[in-house]
């Protein structure tokens, strides 16, 4: 593969950059560089600059409002906006369940949600995981019982990302009980503000109200918010954790934070050395620069196949294993780059306060509240237990 960009492709980076650079708003990009926490509107107000540009879903197709960039385009893209320090696109609405709609929907949902999702006009969240499902994910037992034209919706769904900022769920519920676990399943289109709907915070150990409990009780969802055949929702879903898990590699977000680890660790230390120095922290650097660079050149390889029409494989369950274990290694070398300057700086579950005193360079405060955070990372989107097994099954034909 040649790595060399060409003539075309660097004129394309001067005018993300120049994007970038006039576009981007400061407060914001201070807030992803700091690692300080976003508010949904830091999202909404990225996102809604990047569609009015054109370029919020750069992976759909153009009959849908997508950029028909290529691989090595959408590459670049990725690497300038985290460099740069603007946020992630929220994945719920562009990355997952719109792919979803323009593969699987007919053309009224198509018509009705995928306009919304581009101008960030609804907030969706994800209604996989429950209680007892979570892995083994085809397990659940939310059911929905149809009664004319509507379901009526009756379980529990938990680990819901942002679910109090949400708009829409789309939702894996059981409409029958016949056959393989697997066939008695439907993808729902649930509006969130429906009678019966209850968003429970969960507080993280980072102290963070990023997660929650929903709580659907006689909830009735029209059946027209069916994406896909009855009993057919499995179909969706593997489709949509595909895409999640390629997205969880992170590499351009990795990038980033291994030239942040790098700063850091290169700031002068009470005995007048600094970290980088030492031979086995810089040895620790070394591997998961090496580890970074082979997962990025993976990424681009399958970025390259889907580009040529071959759909996501168990591959993806590769670029999600090693991409969040090079993320948690990130988060712990940065850690212990400031040494005891992060322990005083965990936010307590019930608030903003700081434990003690500010001590320390102010960088340091974010970075155990964010070790904390990226503990979940090999978890989410199928723990990378599963992602395993996936891989053993698909490549190694075991």
């Amino acid at each position: 593969m040649n790595l060399d960009f060409t003539p075309d492709e660097l004129a394309f980076r001067d005018e993300v950059r120049a994007f970038l650079q006039a576009k981007l708003p400061q407060p914001i990009a201070a807030k992803v560089l700091g690692h300080k926490r976003l508010q949904k509107d830091d999202w909404v107000v990225w996102q809604q600059i990047l569609h009015a540009q054109g370029w919020i879903a750069p992976h759909w197709p153009v009959e849908h409002g997508g950029t028909g960039w290529s691989a090595v385009q959408r590459h670049i893209f990725e690497e300038e906006c985290a460099a740069a320090g603007a946020p992630g696109v929220m994945a719920f609405g562009v990355h997952m369940v719109g792919p979803v709609i323009y593969t699987f929907g007919n053309a009224q949902q198509k018509a009705r949600f995928l306009p919304r999702i581009l101008a960030s006009e609804d907030w969706w969240c994800q209604g996989y995981s429950e209680p007892g499902a979570g892995s083994d994910l085809a397990s659940l037992k939310t059911r929905a019982e149809r009664d004319g034209d509507h379901y009526v919706v009756n379980g529990q769904k938990t680990w819901t990302t942002l679910a109090q900022w949400a708009d829409w769920m789309f939702c894996l519920v059981r409409t029958s009980s016949e056959g393989r676990k697997q066939e008695g399943i439907s993808f729902l289109l649930i509006d969130m503000r429906s009678p019966g709907v209850t968003v429970r915070p969960i507080i993280t150990l980072d102290g963070e109200h990023e997660v929650n409990e929903v709580w659907l009780e006689n909830v009735r969802v029209p059946v027209e918010n069916r994406v896909g055949d009855e009993g057919r929702g499995w179909t969706c879903a593997k489709f949509l954790l595909s895409n999640e898990r390629t997205g969880i590699a992170g590499v351009s977000r990795s990038k980033r934070e291994l030239a942040y680890l790098k700063q850091i660790a290169s700031a002068e230390r009470a005995d007048g050395r600094p970290l980088i120095d030492h031979p086995r922290f810089r040895d620790r650097i070394a591997r998961v620069e090496i580890d970074l660079m082979a997962l990025e050149i993976t990424v681009l390889r399958v970025l390259s196949a889907e580009r040529g029409g071959k759909a996501l494989g168990p591959e993806s369950s590769i670029l999600k294993i090693k991409g969040t274990e090079i993320q948690q290694a990130l988060t712990e070398l940065q850690m212990e780059a400031v040494g005891p300057y992060a322990l005083p700086h965990v936010p307590m579950a019930w608030g903003d306060r700081w434990l003690g005193e500010r001590v320390g360079p102010e960088y340091a405060a974010p970075l155990a509240a964010r070790y904390f955070n990226y503990r979940k990372v090999s978890i989410y989107g199928g723990s990378n237990e599963i992602q395993r097994n996936i891989i053993a099954q698909g490549v190694l034909g075991l």
